[in-house]
């Protein structure tokens, strides 16, 4: 068994779809600056689909001592060439667009008096003010991404090397999304969510990878609890299945998200318990620590809830949660069988929250093993006040 696979090319279509909210808010713009931010969140919308997360398997090294060697460097040049030529060309666009926004004789018609009532000069020197902040910042962490990728410490280690392009298209990524954000939010009531091209998936890649870590890591959990009260016959078997559950992880989806350092160790640490693993009498102490090092690896994967889309995401499933579950206890006088659907309802909501809470994320469990909105009607009110805690104990509240 293995982690290395072959990567899947990206297929972009020629022309991404924006969002739906950003279509809205452009069409409020003024005539004279729509053509413009048009093309501007059109440029945005087909470099973020291409500064995607990669599937950036094939070029991770089973090898954990082995340096950077010639042949990985050419494996990932592309990569890094492709990066740099995607975000120049934006940086192209925005400077085009900039170009084109100077001010041109006013006209005396209906059209440009409507105009000047939208948008005054102010409004329109806020516009130049974020084009042109983007299209500076972008170009500074081009030059750095450039300067990065010929150094040694970086050039001589894969890791390193993987490290520095997954941040770097990750801060691409986010500049190029604010950037789309703060040109149209004067002209429309929107979330960062609704107008930023491809946020919807980075969002569910998050979550996703946070539910994948925290089975990961009650399943390590439970492994090391065992293996505690295994008898020293019993030790091999125990790590034949903790390889076994580190390759499975290493073969979902989630995983591929994960940063490249995170996914280095755990590398180290597959192949460290594969050894073991042949071993027909492995020292328990051994696999004990083993074991222990990898826990500690993925409990701090747990940082992934800090990330400031997830935490917004976690507000809004809350808050939708505790709406959904406030009907659930308004209901309860009247029908408990309609109160128990609105309760399926709002755990349904909730599992966007999985991996934030273990007391919720038992809960949780136990609700997609078992229909809530069958639940007798007598247990309705407490499965409710059970709920209404768990979501009540998350730091949503302010």
């Amino acid at each position: 068994m293995t982690w290395i696979g072959a990567s899947t090319p990206c297929k972009l279509s020629d022309g991404p779809l924006l969002p739906p909210a950003l279509e809205s808010a452009l069409a409020s713009i003024p005539e004279s600056q729509a053509v413009r931010l048009r093309q501007v969140c059109h440029g945005a919308a087909s470099t973020l689909a291409r500064l995607t997360d990669l599937d950036l398997l094939q070029y991770e090294s089973p090898v954990t001592a082995a340096s950077l060697d010639l042949s990985t460097w050419e494996e990932m040049a592309p990569v890094v060439a492709a990066t740099l030529r995607d975000v120049n060309a934006f940086i192209d666009l925005v400077r085009t667009q900039l170009a084109a926004g100077q001010p041109s004789p006013k006209g005396n018609g209906l059209a440009s008096l409507v105009e000047d009532a939208v948008l005054d000069d102010a409004a329109r020197a806020r516009l130049e003010r974020v084009l042109e902040s983007a299209a500076s910042q972008l170009f500074e962490q081009v030059q750095t991404l450039g300067v990065k990728v010929r150094e040694p410490g970086v050039v001589a280690d894969r890791w390193n090397l993987l490290a520095e392009v997954q941040a770097s298209r990750t801060r691409f990524r986010e500049q190029i999304g604010t950037l789309v954000f703060d040109l149209v939010a004067p002209f429309a009531d929107v979330e960062r969510s609704e107008v930023v091209p491809g946020h919807a998936d980075e969002v569910g890649g998050a979550v996703s990878v946070r539910a994948a870590v925290a089975d990961l890591r009650r399943i390590l959990e439970a492994r090391a609890a065992k293996l505690r009260q295994a008898s020293s016959e019993d030790v091999q078997w125990h790590a034949q299945h903790l390889e076994q559950e580190m390759d499975a992880f290493g073969r979902t989806a989630p995983y591929r998200s994960l940063r490249a350092q995170d996914k280095r160790r755990l590398i180290e640490y597959r192949h460290a318990v594969r050894e073991m693993a042949t071993q027909p009498l492995p020292a328990k102490a051994d696999v004990m620590e083993a074991c222990q090092r990898v826990l500690e690896l993925v409990t701090g994967l747990a940082v992934v809830n800090q990330r400031a889309l997830l935490v917004r995401h976690d507000h809004e499933v809350w808050a939708r949660s505790g709406v959904r579950l406030e009907q659930a206890e308004a209901l309860l006088a009247i029908d408990r069988r309609a109160a128990a659907v609105a309760l399926a309802e709002a755990a349904e909501v909730a599992a966007g929250l999985y991996g934030r809470s273990d007391a919720l994320d038992e809960f949780l469990r136990r609700a997609r093993k078992r229909s809530l909105a069958l639940v007798p009607a007598e247990e309705v009110g407490p499965v409710v006040e059970e709920f209404r805690a768990l979501l009540a104990s998350l730091p949503f509240s302010e």
